[in-house]
């Protein structure tokens, strides 16, 4: 099986002193131990690079330069399957932005959606498990549940 791990288990991964680092890494090392695959999309390393490179007086910036966020982001593609977006993840995202009547913030977490949609992607590793719960065919697993 597949899981998508969103842009927030990256940015814990990142912040040295977070409560949740430990839980994520814990989350990973399982489920690669059980086999799974671990994937991620541009639009999780585009998040993850605007989180990074963000201020720290904005809101939850980490405040990394861009060499660090390189750095980071280089660790991602070596031990995380990126899946490539394509036509038919953009077909996807709008027939969900549709169907679930998204507006506003929530157009990014469709996004990861439709890419999980057309890559037969059904697990998603994220603490923000209220933000996709109303997308049929998404199992959401907050890193603490592994």
């Amino acid at each position: 099986m597949a899981y998508l791990v969103d842009t927030n288990c990256f940015v814990r991964l990142a912040e040295q002193g977070s409560p949740g680092r430990s839980t994520v890494l814990r989350a990973l090392s399982k489920l690669h131990a059980s086999g799974e695959s671990l994937c991620v999309t541009p639009q999780v390393i585009g998040e993850f690079w605007n989180v990074c490179t963000r201020p720290t007086s904005a809101r939850g910036g980490l405040g990394l330069d861009i060499a660090s966020t390189d750095r980071k982001v280089r660790l991602i593609e070596r031990h995380f399957r990126l899946l490539p977006d394509n036509l038919a993840t953009f077909v996807e995202w709008r027939r969900l932005l549709l169907e679930n009547s998204i507006q506003g913030v929530q157009v990014h977490d469709a996004r990861i959606v439709a890419s999980m949609a057309i890559h037969n992607i059904s697990h998603l590793l994220t603490f923000n498990t209220s933000d996709f719960r109303r997308f049929a065919g998404t199992t959401v697993i907050d890193p603490s549940d592994v």
